[in-house]
């Protein structure tokens, strides 16, 4: 997997946290579901609430450790997913989400870029 400044996130100094391994604009396959998305946010650890974790994370994943803001291809939904849970796609074709267009301005190179984006 290549690594692009842009996409490391330094969480927390707290023992036990560590860099996100995705960043925004990246292709990404959900590991238990299967689906590609586009990651458009980054929490350094989980930000949701307490509920929410107990009814939809049920693999019950860490909660110090990154977590995505996910545009799943194919759908008008987003999803928030724990780091555990995603690995780089294999295919890296445009995502078909009608939210693709807020977050980002371009695909490149098997990437979305913004006009925010340092690259």
């Amino acid at each position: 997997m290549a690594t692009h400044d842009y996409i490391q996130i330094q969480a927390s100094p707290k023992e036990g946290e560590g860099r996100a391994d995705f960043g925004p604009g990246q292709i990404v396959r959900h590991q238990l579901f299967g689906y590609r998305g586009v990651v458009f946010d980054v929490d350094a650890v989980f930000m949701g609430t307490e509920d929410w974790y107990l009814k939809v994370a049920k693999s019950r994943p860490p909660k110090d450790k990154p977590w995505y803001h996910v545009l799943p291809d194919g759908s008008d939904q987003t999803t928030y997913v724990a780091e555990q849970n995603l690995r780089p796609a294999e295919v890296l074709s445009p995502i078909q989400h009608p939210l693709v267009e807020s977050h980002f301005d371009r695909f490149e190179n098997g990437e979305y870029r913004s006009v925010h984006s340092p690259h």
